[in-house]
């Protein structure tokens, strides 16, 4: 396929075969769902070793209706990514994230080992003019159906003032483009509403957020990410990170308790019966798998991060996250965000 063969008329996916803990597997099945409710503007890819993924393409059906690219080598999950950086040039990542700057595709969907993922999509495809570092980010979902879209989670550990302004930045054309909201509510996260609170960095990120152009509402507290008053919630990767693996874990304890309650007598488990449609909403709302797909903002390209114990329907939504991406022009909106702040 040529850079420009399918321009203006698909939208071109590539998938990290070997990123996971599940691949190759999880990421064929995840396609065979994606073939199943796509498109016809929609072409897949897989990229990884021919010998491991061929004969599992062939097993679910699907050879004739995903390309190949070919990749020698596999960063494993443990890996150090300046490991994975410097000798491993050939890997799927790497390869991947060539094909993504070179026109061939337009997304690069992988669960393999973050650190690496991050250092080498910012090597090959560079970020965005004006951003510094990309950052990962996750949507939460939040009351009344809503969410809230949270970054940094993981990707810069150590941040400045301007680094969050960035974050800020990116978080709201990301609402912009993905989800047609025409002015994202801002929130700076802070243990107090108060502007005296915080350390000097987000006291000074602050000052920048307000005179940024951006609709910056002031800080906000943990429990505002799953409230209505705020968009997007921007804190460093530390921070960010500790705070969804926390989510995560206190909602697995919340459906564990339920599914251990509801099944503890006969009177409960006539409950859960008539209440099971209201029982599976529930579930699925806190859910990890749906609402899993990390874009990593601020690069000159799209990538985006599945979890690596995503199931097959988790990583679908990590595909979806990054078609809408692609067909909203996600990069496109960034660049203008960044170059009319530069202007001003």
């Amino acid at each position: 396929m040529s850079p420009d063969s399918q321009e203006g008329r698909t939208t071109r996916i590539l998938l990290d075969g070997h990123g996971g803990d599940g691949a190759p597997g999880i990421v064929i099945d995840a396609l065979v769902q994606a073939l199943d409710k796509s498109d016809s503007g929609l072409v897949f890819g897989i990229v990884g070793r021919s010998d491991l993924l061929l004969p599992v393409l062939r097993d679910a059906g699907i050879a004739e209706q995903v390309e190949l690219v070919e990749a020698a080598d596999i960063i494993d999950m443990c890996e150090a990514p300046i490991v994975a950086l410097r000798r491993k040039k050939n890997s799927s990542i790497h390869v991947g994230a060539r094909a993504v700057r070179d026109g061939y595709w337009d997304a690069l969907v992988s669960a393999g080992n973050t650190g690496a993922l991050m250092a080498i999509s910012m090597l090959i495809l560079k970020t965005i003019p004006g951003i510094d570092r990309p950052a990962l980010a996750s949507t939460i979902p939040a009351v009344g159906g809503g969410s809230t879209f949270f970054l940094d989670i993981g990707a810069n550990v150590d941040c400045t003032s301007e680094h969050l302004l960035q974050f800020a930045v990116m978080g709201s054309c990301y609402l912009q483009a993905a989800e047609g909201i025409e002015s994202p509510r801002v929130g700076l996260l802070n243990i107090g509403s108060e502007d005296i609170k915080g350390t000097d960095v987000v006291k000074v990120a602050a000052t920048k957020l307000r005179d940024s152009g951006l609709n910056f509402i002031g800080n906000v507290e943990g429990t505002d990410l799953f409230g209505d008053s705020v968009d997007v919630v921007v804190c460093d990767g530390f921070v960010g990170n500790v705070s969804l693996k926390t989510m995560e874990g206190v909602a697995k304890l919340i459906l564990y308790e339920l599914k251990s309650e509801l099944t503890s007598s006969i009177i409960a488990k006539t409950g859960a019966l008539l209440a099971s449609g209201a029982l599976h909403r529930v579930k699925d709302a806190l859910n990890p798998s749906e609402h899993n797909g990390a874009p990593l903002l601020g690069l000159n390209g799209i990538v985006v991060k599945s979890h690596g114990s995503a199931d097959a329907h988790g990583y679908l939504s990590a595909i979806d996250v990054a078609v809408r991406e692609v067909r909203e022009n996600l990069i496109d909106i960034t660049v203008k965000t960044m170059n009319a702040m530069a202007e001003t």
